[in-house]
């Protein structure tokens, strides 16, 4: 799982074309250390064929604006985004945030 940290890495990865999930991580919130660990057990899996980033929002406050600027979806903390070709396809927060819903999407 790669933690990105600025925007030249995000467009780094949009602009691959590859589809890859990202979480919006809040390093001070309970409900975000369970998706996070949800999170992190689906990007573990063997099964999972794509790239898993995060950032963590404190750290990143730029970066999250800015994804939530490009893809006109409103900041959540926790929040998974599901890019392919570049685009925003799909995305869920807080609690729903879970290996199964996951698994689901891809």
């Amino acid at each position: 799982m790669q933690k990105i940290t600025n925007i030249a890495e995000f467009e780094e990865l949009v602009e691959s074309n590859e589809p890859f999930f990202l979480l919006k991580h809040s390093t001070t919130c309970p409900v975000s250390a369970a998706a996070y660990s949800q999170y992190q057990s689906f990007v573990e899996d063997p099964s999972f064929d794509k790239k898993g980033v995060y950032l963590a929002v404190q750290e990143s406050r730029e970066l999250s604006n800015h994804i939530a600027q490009i893809t006109n979806i409103r900041h959540e903390s926790p929040q998974v985004i599901y890019f392919t070709d570049g685009k925003a396809q799909w995305n869920e927060s807080h609690w729903k945030i879970t290996k199964d819903q996951l698994i689901s999407v891809q």
